[in-house]
């Protein structure tokens, strides 16, 4: 393992852990002074023991570089990896086993924290057969999301890259998506013209979450009944112990989703896990379609769908109704059928 990639792989395990703090910055900052200076110095500075003089090297970052170079088994990276694994239950193994892919996910694109690239690699590392890139979109600027132009630069990055993923003999496809802002109106932050260009659209609400619960509702049922939308994200908005659900018509808005053909999506972030649980038994007595997505914004975080897998067994969700299930093409002739409701 070289010195960079002994690196990235603490920088995945901090991800996984959800670590944001000094060590995920410590780790981040030694990674790019190990990519900056060339590889002779680095490997004659652990000989000599002059690592910690870069600034940017630290104590553990410089342990972690040194059994690197020097071929050893790295204490750190072993403990840390021990320590952010993601745990499940056995009944939540079973819905995992079932996954094929991950509809909701984030890069540099937007405000992930790692390429398009480097996404994929992870995913198809922990054996998913796709994934949907599912960057911002525009409206939410605080994410640096995409505009029209973007977007289309990110469509031809995705077709190149599936070019080359097949080339290199990997049966894994990139689909493109985005996560789109439901407007305060109900209209969608994308034109029609864009939507229709992407495999899989992940709708969800990012401002005046606080909104009166009849215009919310009638909001998010406009979003839910647009032909293009397949997925409605994180139906409430809440951050858990920081911010409480939006305020609703849960039955009206399940109930259009059924009608749609929109997936309600089981977010995995820890600090989510969105629907609660009463409302993931709601969308199930109306028959919804489920996605059990990370949301990742790093290749860590790609491995937290085992909190929305322990959430699904919990809850009995029908593992036929949820859309990240079916094989590739399965999953877009759904999409197609979904447009068509």
């Amino acid at each position: 393992m070289t010195p960079e990639a002994a690196l990235l792989r603490v920088i995945h395990c901090l991800d996984r852990a959800h670590e944001k703090g000094f060590k995920a910055k410590a780790f981040g900052r030694a990674l790019d002074v190990v990519r900056t200076t060339p590889a002779d110095e680095i490997e004659a500075r652990v000989q000599n023991d002059t690592l910690q003089e870069l600034d940017g090297i630290g104590k553990s970052t410089a342990a972690v570089i040194a059994d690197a170079i020097e071929g050893r088994e790295s204490t750190y990276l072993r403990k840390i990896e021990a320590e952010s694994t993601v745990a499940i239950t056995p009944e939540g193994q079973v819905y995992r086993d079932a996954l094929r892919g991950d509809c909701h996910l984030h890069s540099t694109w937007s405000d992930g924290g790692a390429p398009v690239e480097a996404m994929a690699a992870t995913a198809m590392a922990i054996g998913h057969e796709y994934m949907v890139q599912t960057d911002h979109s525009a409206r939410l600027t605080i994410a640096h999301g995409l505009n029209e132009e973007r977007l289309s630069e990110q469509l031809d990055q995705i077709a190149d890259l599936n070019a080359a993923i097949t080339e290199a003999g990997h049966d894994f496809r990139v689909l493109s998506g985005m996560e789109v802002d439901i407007l305060v109106d109900g209209s969608l932050d994308l034109s029609d013209d864009m939507l229709e260009r992407l495999d899989v659209v992940v709708a969800s609400v990012h401002s005046k979450l606080r909104m009166d619960k009849a215009q919310m509702t009638e909001r998010m049922l406009l979003a839910v009944a647009s032909p293009h939308v397949d997925i409605l994200g994180h139906c409430t908005g809440r951050m858990i112990g920081k911010r409480p659900p939006s305020d609703f018509d849960a039955d009206y808005v399940f109930a259009a989703c059924a009608q749609f053909n929109t997936a309600v999506e089981i977010n995995c972030r820890p600090e989510r896990l969105d629907p609660p649980r009463e409302l993931i038994d709601l969308a199930i007595e109306y028959g919804c379609w489920f996605s059990i997505d990370s949301d990742a914004h790093a290749t860590g975080q790609l491995e937290w769908q085992p909190l929305g897998c322990d959430r699904a067994a919990e809850r009995n969700v029908p593992i036929d109704r949820i859309i990240n299930t079916l094989p590739v093409d399965d999953l877009l002739a759904w999409t197609r059928q979904s447009a068509a409701a």
